[in-house]
Parts: C-alpha cells; sequence; structure tokens
C-alpha cells in the first residue's frame, strides 16, 4: 500500500495525529524534496519525531524513476511523505495513477496546504483566486512570460493570483527576486502591477506579511524562506481593511 501523507506548513509538529500514526506503522518512509520543504526542520529531525529512517526523494527520483517505491508498496507499507498537502501538486496525483495501474492499494491523509492558508494570513477572500502561476530562475537564453499573462488574465477578471516562488537545490527565490522578474515582465508586456502581498514562513510561531506596491516590496525584509507571492486584484472593502491592520498596507 502507498499512503500519500501531508506535513503541512513549516516544521515537525504540523502534521496530523492520523498522519503520525499512519508513518509509524509504515515499514518504508520517503520524503519528497523538491515542489517544497518544511523549513523549521530537518530529515534528521523528521526521523527521530517519526522513530523511522525517512529517506529523501527528488524530482527524477519521483517522475522518471518511481519503480523501486513501488516496488515496495505491492508487499509492504509505504508512505510518501510531503510538504503541504499531498494532492495540490500535479506529480503526486501523477505518481497515484502510477500506483492505480499496478494495482497498488492508495490513501490520502491530507493537511494544511499554502493554498489556503494564504487566505487566512493574507485576508484575500479564497472564491476571488484564478489560476495560479510559477515566477522560475532565470536561465541562459530563456525568460518565460507565461506568470505575466496568467496575473494579467486574472486581474482582468478581477481575480486574485498565487504565485509559487521557485526552489533549486538549496536555492530558494525571495519575494523581492520575483517582483523583480515579475515588474521586469510587466514592462515588456505593457502592463502594471499595482500591488503585491509578499508572505514569509506561513505556518511558522513569527510569519511576515507585507502588502504594498512594488518599491516598497522591494525594500522590504522578508527573512528567511519559504517565501510566496501574492498579486490581488482589485480589493474587497473588508481585504482591505484586513492587509492594513496585518500586512502594513
Amino acid at each position: 500500500m502507498l499512503t500519500f501523507v501531508g506535513l503541512g506548513l513549516y516544521d515537525k509538529t504540523d502534521i496530523s495525529e492520523k498522519g503520525l500514526v499512519c508513518i509509524r506503522k509504515a515499514d518504508h518512509v520517503y520524503l519528497e524534496c523538491y515542489t517544497s520543504r518544511l523549513m523549521g526542520t530537518t530529515i534528521e529531525e523528521l526521523g527521530n519525531y517519526y522513530k523511522k529512517p525517512v529517506y529523501p526523494l527528488f524530482r527524477e527520483d519521483v517522475e522518471q524513476h518511481p519503480d523501486e517505491m513501488l516496488d515496495k508498496a505491492e508487499q509492504k507499507n509505504v508512505v510518501f511523505l510531503c510538504a503541504g498537502d499531498p494532492m495540490v501538486s500535479t506529480t503526486h496525483a501523477d505518481l497515484r495513477m502510477r500506483a492505480a495501474k499496478r494495482g497498488i492499494r492508495t490513501a490520502i491523509i491530507h493537511a494544511a496546504s499554502i493554498v489556503s492558508a494564504v487566505c487566512g494570513v493574507s485576508g484575500l477572500q479564497n472564491y476571488r483566486f484564478g489560476k495560479s502561476c510559477s515566477v522560475p530562475f532565470p536561465q541562459k537564453n530563456w525568460s518565460p512570460t507565461t506568470p505575466i499573462d496568467v496575473i494579467a488574465q486574472n486581474l482582468s477578471l478581477r481575480l486574485h493570483t498565487l504565485v509559487y516562488l521557485d526552489i533549486q537545490n538549496e536555492r530558494y527565490m525571495t519575494v523581492p527576486e520575483a517582483v523583480t522578474l515579475l515588474e521586469d515582465m510587466a514592462e515588456k508586456k505593457g502592463c502594471r502591477i499595482p500591488l503585491y502581498v509578499g508572505i514569509a514562513r506561513a505556518g511558522s510561531d513569527e510569519p511576515v506579511i507585507i502588502a504594498g506596491p512594488a518599491d516598497k516590496i522591494l525594500t522590504s525584509e522578508f527573512g528567511h524562506p519559504l517565501h510566496i507571492l501574492i498579486v490581488p486584484a482589485e480589493l474587497h472593502d473588508m481585504e482591505r481593511k484586513y492587509l492594513e491592520i496585518f500586512a502594513g498596507l
């Protein structure tokens, strides 16, 4: 059996009691390390907390070479851990479908996700979010414009945009870095982003949330990762008031 267990937002204590029981009963425990990270803990600390060895998996392991893990799941109880909620990422849905095709039983134990957490942290209403997008680190001769296209479309529909920031090995994109890239894209596309909401370390004891135009965000200190960004559409009065109180708008 293969069970997908969400770990929540920040540290080892975010996991549900149900998830913790499942891990401690498992024969093999894997941790997906490429879509997101729990920045308030380490793999070693998780292993000690679970009383089980935890084996890290990276994108190539999951997307191209999952057979070793799936082979074990045919005979044993295997747990696949990931930060946030397991099925927010399409790569996890694909893995579950691969397991099903092999006749492997699967289950999901859900947990807090940044998708819902940003609404509580920012006060932006969840039903007003449109399609999300990701901002990747620029590569040589490659400068994607998809993020600004998604944002512009959402703004035209009066919808907020959740913007995921790139993770590459131990390099984590910051809110100011993302805003710099988006401002450059917007200038080239001839559009304007009037407001940003930057969030750092959601789920921790001391999250940071700052709302404002680009010049304010670019000179603000967000601290350690993980960071995430929202581009709000026209604000409802309650949303504006919430951001004024909690994000310095």
